[in-house]
């Protein structure tokens, strides 16, 4: 069978596809990564074959939300409560109005012709994308290939699809607009292309968070274990050893430092309110990150280029930026969360999932001080019911499908096709 992976010009997402990936290919599948030119030595780095299309033009995070901060935490970019009861039609139209030019449209525009013709040529059987890349369904329909969606979240976008369509069955016909529909049949009609909902959801959802955790939906789904991939990785000596207080990891992510300068909560404050704690504290850090940092307390340690999936197996509580590889590596190993988060995409909805399982606490940034931050990692530490909490949804994820058995299940839902 032939996979081609269409995805969306951000290495976190990237970073989502590459065990499912790695599946098909030792699987003994055909498999091409479709992505932005920029993100090829990442692709070919992690030994899989890119595909580049298009140009980096759509590059969101790096461009204009750079120049205001206060974008991540705009209406907008916010999908966590547009699901049914929570918003209505007209609120919704307007999400999409703004989205599909500002988001969508710059993600995927620069890329459609080339994803097309890749598609076209190579023939694949199967199509698997990033729920933003429409650029691959498009692909997919154009090429007659089978198509799914592999979520890097709750699956606030298609909840948000179904809440629209079932509102607009209350609309007079003459009132009603698709925003997101009109803009790829406009942009796909040269490929033959239109439309339909299918199309915006594929034939197949699959979805790696645990069964407690995800979103009502009628789609057709597919559990996957979520299997973290953190990027390059070694496992230290240090790692090996047993700490002899409980290990708490502080990770604010790369996005904040890249794109705004710097992270919300002053990661150096952080660090020094957590010297009053009895804990070992690492901080995982770039480069540039550490050597901002000047004396810290005796109980912290600062580290650059350590992978997720090698420290997190270690400790005892982690604080984040609220970002799904920081969230979903920690869910994966029980590890209790603390998320100072914005309210971009779906941020909101995990966090406040996590908190209502009992296995973290959810705050976000304009919330919260450094001060606030050594009380609440007190009580990940020190309370035991955070701990039996983060286990059962580690648990649950442990029982689902693994990304090679999830391949023999694709291989004969496409063969039906």
């Amino acid at each position: 069978m032939r996979v081609l992976f269409a995805g969306l010009s951000e290495k976190s997402h990237l970073n989502t596809m590459v065990p499912l990936a790695w599946a098909f290919v030792t699987a003994g599948h055909d498999v091409l990564m479709a992505n932005s030119p920029s993100l090829t030595p990442a692709i070919t780095g992690v030994g899989l074959v890119a595909a580049p299309v298009g140009t980096d033009d759509h590059t969101l995070l790096h461009a204009d939300m750079a120049l205001a901060r206060e974008s991540q935490d705009a209406d907008v970019a916010n999908w966590s409560h547009l699901g049914p009861g929570q918003v209505d039609w007209t609120t919704l139209r307007e999400r999409y109005e703004i989205s599909v030019p500002w988001g969508f449209a710059r993600y995927n525009d620069p890329v459609m012709d080339d994803m097309v013709a890749l598609a076209r040529d190579w023939r694949p059987d199967l199509v698997i994308r990033d729920p933003i890349a429409y650029a691959g369904a498009v692909a997919a329909r154009a090429c007659g290939a089978a198509h799914a969606r592999l979520l890097w979240c709750a699956d606030v976008y298609g909840q948000a699809r179904r809440t629209f369509v079932d509102l607009a069955r209350e609309v007079p016909e003459a009132e009603r607009t698709d925003p997101l529909a009109e803009w790829i049949d406009e942009r796909a009609r040269t490929y033959g292309v239109s439309c339909d909902e299918e199309l915006l959801n594929g034939q197949f959802t699959i979805d790696t968070l645990p069964p407690s955790l995800r979103l009502p939906s009628e789609l057709h789904q597919l559990p996957m274990r979520y299997i973290p991939y953190n990027g390059p990785a070694v496992q230290w000596d240090w790692l090996r050893e047993r700490p002899k207080s409980p290990r708490v990891c502080v990770t604010l992510g790369r996005t904040n430092s890249e794109a705004y300068g710097g992270d919300y909560v002053p990661l150096h404050d952080i660090l020094r309110s957590l010297g009053a704690l009895d804990v070992d504290v690492v901080a995982a850090l770039m480069p540039e990150q550490a050597e901002q940092l000047g004396d810290l307390p005796p109980n912290v340690r600062a580290v650059s280029g350590i992978a997720l999936n090698t420290l997190l197996p270690t400790c005892s509580a982690v604080i984040h930026h609220g970002g799904w590889g920081s969230f979903a590596t920690a869910l994966v190993n029980g590890v209790p969360q603390l998320a100072l988060s914005t309210n971009v995409a779906d941020q909101e909805l995990r966090g406040r999932a996590v908190q209502k399982a009992g296995a973290g606490i959810f705050v976000h940034h304009s919330d919260v001080d450094a001060g606030q931050v050594l009380v609440h990692t007190r009580m990940l530490v020190e309370e035991p019911s955070f701990a039996a909490a983060a286990g059962r949804l580690r648990d649950e994820s442990a029982a689902l499908p693994s990304p090679r058995a999830l391949v023999g299940q694709l291989e004969q839902l496409v063969a039906g096709r």
